[in-house]
């Protein structure tokens, strides 16, 4: 698994599939306020107040490369006031022995919203076992608020490893809902999701959705890239099937406000921070931008690298904030 996880890691910096282009879509206003940065106002997610309106995708762990780009990426959380949901947690599921790649809670601190990530696959045999308290013993032991389940059919049929599936996600999802107490967030991995799956999860119980949508790190290519030159001939085709973020919250602006009350919504697929600020003044309820491989990029460096690019992100948001709107 853990090397896996490294080709993950690795072979992100190849599996960009485009990048939404936004200056076209935003007015530029510059008579009506001083060029004084204003701060930005503050944002509740999950109970908890974010000073930036920005999420730390679910990315990786279980390597020791992880363990340095989690520790840099929950000190940019705590200096800057962000929330993070973490790679996938599985290996702790049986083992404390890369606890250390995980346990950032310490450096967050106790006002950050911080998420465990599960695969519904591990999830669906946890519930099959009788072994829901391994989840809740997850949750303990990193200090998380909740769990991410990711959700990646696609993923995991092109991946040389992959799990299958008994039985239809959101039966899983509603399962689990029945045994748990904390919050859930349910997420795809890089394809999105279309309208009737979008639907059943605002239907269910869950705390919220991640978009995850198409146009950023792709994982399904990302296991076409590791398997077999022939795989990647015949099957490539797979990886631009799915839903973009500009389509999800389209979809999404259709339903019935009452289906959005209290859910959270993480906007994120190839987000950089004008296109995050074009979304979410595109979708008709409150929501927070995700980024993973824009940070990525920066907290396999040292520290201060990803500190200088969070205070150009912060700068750029607060631009947008004096003299920008949606057209």
């Amino acid at each position: 698994m853990q090397s896996r996880k490294k080709d993950h890691i690795n072979l992100a910096y190849q599996a960009q599939l485009f990048e939404q282009e936004v200056a076209d879509l935003l007015n530029y206003e510059p008579i009506l306020v001083s060029n004084e940065l204003k701060s930005l106002p503050k944002q509740k997610f999950l109970n908890k107040e974010l000073s930036l309106p920005l999420w730390v995708s679910s990315m990786t762990g279980g390597t020791s490369e992880a363990k340095n780009i989690n520790q840099n990426l929950a000190k940019a959380c705590s200096e800057f006031g962000m929330g993070m949901g973490l790679g996938s947690c599985r290996t702790l599921l049986e083992s404390n022995d890369r606890l250390d790649d995980f346990d950032i809670r310490k450096i967050m601190g106790p006002d950050l919203p911080l998420m465990a990530n599960l695969g519904v696959a591990q999830v669906e045999k946890l519930l099959e076992n009788g072994e829901v308290d391994k989840i809740n013993n997850l949750i303990l032991k990193l200090q998380a608020d909740g769990l991410i389940l990711h959700v990646n059919p696609l993923q995991e049929l092109l991946q040389p490893e992959g799990d299958i599936y008994k039985k239809p996600p959101i039966e899983t999802i509603n399962l689990l809902l029945e045994q748990i107490e904390f919050p859930l967030i349910v997420k795809e991995v890089g394809q999105g999701m279309g309208p009737k799956s979008l639907k059943a999860l605002l239907d269910s119980n869950i705390a919220g959705i991640e978009l995850a949508a198409l146009g950023g790190t792709s994982f399904s290519l990302i296991e076409l890239m590791r398997s077999q030159e022939m795989d990647l001939e015949q099957l490539g085709d797979l990886v631009n099937i799915g839903h973009t973020a500009h389509e999800m919250i389209e979809i999404i602006n259709t339903f019935p406000v009452e289906l959005l009350k209290n859910k959270e919504i993480i906007v994120s697929g190839g987000i950089k921070p004008l296109s995050g600020f074009y979304l979410l003044n595109a979708l008709n309820t409150p929501a927070i931008m995700g980024m993973a491989f824009q940070f990525l990029k920066y907290a396999r460096e040292d520290y201060p690298q990803l500190q200088q690019y969070m205070r150009l992100v912060k700068k750029t948001l607060q631009i947008a904030q004096s003299f920008l709107s949606n057209k």
